[in-house]
């Protein structure tokens, strides 16, 4: 419906409507709509379905590489990408196997020499314990007569006494070291108290400890402190730390303390010597370490106790950890799950120096 005013001569207006049918306008305005929607529903469809196969067709090689790399890094070696084409994804893939040959060449090598290393130490160790022992044993006899000696012979001898006992420990703690580096460590566990454990590492210690005019403390948990250990290790562990801060506290006194919570058992073995720094300290349980190279080693010490006693820890499933501070002293802490099916735990001893009276 549309209309219009309309002057005629003689001055007369009119209204003039004119009335169109659009019904059929209409329909095909509609029709023409609905193609045009499902036209880019589909299209959009299609794009859509389209995309996902060229989306999944580059990213499933690269889901695939992530998977094998997983595997690689996860010890098998043998794993490799499938080379299918000439295309970009297949010289990648052909890339990828190259460089996992490499690697696993270059592991398999490493592997070898590692175990041709942990043989030789192995084998000569065993091959000087014989004449070591012999050494030892004559190098006691000559000690005990010599008072039959002069004067520089007799210190010789003494010499000679110390030199060959430190060998010996030397020696021994390299047979543990290998067999911790081929995996050849069994352990033996029982229940034990550690408060009894403690108390025997502090009387084994004590002599040391007088010599060095060094009172030894200890604070131990009320009633039994029972975990799930190998009893040599656990000892070996406390005899190291004890050693180790005894000669290092300075004719200070040196604590020992024992607690536990549900989960775990801790000591701590804590001096107010001359401490460490910060790098120091993280260096502490490497192989051969000495914090100051220009200290005299007064016990002998192989520089492999707190070594050993680290891999003791851990094949406990336990922590060996230390702090810190120069002047003021340090503190090692020894935290170990009361029962081997303990996953999880927290010490119940804090990580820090005490000021020892």
């Amino acid at each position: 419906l549309t209309g219009q005013l309309i002057t005629l001569p003689g001055n007369h207006v009119f209204k003039l409507f004119l009335i169109y049918d659009l019904e059929s306008e209409q329909q095909t305005l509609l029709f023409v709509q609905g193609i045009l929607l499902l036209g880019g529903f589909s299209t959009l469809m299609i794009i859509g379905f389209f995309s996902y196969l060229v989306t999944g067709w580059l990213v499933k090689p690269m889901r695939v590489a992530a998977e094998t790399s997983e595997l690689i890094a996860s010890g098998q070696l043998h794993r490799r990408l499938p080379v299918r084409g000439t295309d970009d994804v297949a010289i990648l893939a052909a890339s990828f196997n190259h460089m996992a040959d490499s690697l696993q060449e270059k592991i398999t090598e490493q592997r070898e020499l590692s175990r041709m290393q942990q043989r030789f130490v192995a084998d000569v160790s065993h091959e000087l314990r014989t004449p070591l022992t012999s050494m030892r044993l004559s190098s006691e006899m000559i000690l005990e007569n010599k008072e039959l000696l002069p004067t520089d012979p007799k210190r010789a001898a003494e010499i000679l006494f110390e030199t060959v006992s430190r060998l010996d420990s030397m020696l021994s703690d390299l047979l543990e070291i290998s067999r911790y580096d081929a995996a050849n460590v069994t352990l033996s566990f029982d229940y034990h108290d550690l408060n009894g454990l403690v108390g025997q590492a502090l009387s084994a210690i004590q002599p040391l400890a007088d010599s060095k005019g060094v009172v030894l403390q200890a604070q131990v948990a009320s009633g039994s402190v029972t975990c799930e250990v190998d009893s040599r290790r656990v000892d070996r562990i406390l005899n190291n730390l004890l050693a180790n801060a005894i000669e290092h506290s300075e004719g200070k006194p040196v604590l020992v303390k024992v607690a536990q919570n549900d989960n775990a058992v801790a000591v701590s073995v804590i001096d107010n010597g001359v401490g460490m720094t910060m790098e120091q300290a993280k260096q502490v349980f490497d192989r051969f370490y000495r914090a100051d190279p220009s200290r005299k080693r007064s016990m002998g010490g192989t520089g492999l106790g707190l070594a050993i006693s680290l891999e003791d820890a851990k094949i406990h499933r336990g922590v060996l950890e230390v702090y810190a501070e120069p002047g003021v002293g340090s503190c090692f802490r020894l935290t170990l799950p009361k029962r081997q099916s303990v996953i999880e735990y927290v010490s119940p001893l804090p990580l820090a120096v005490e000021k020892l009276s």
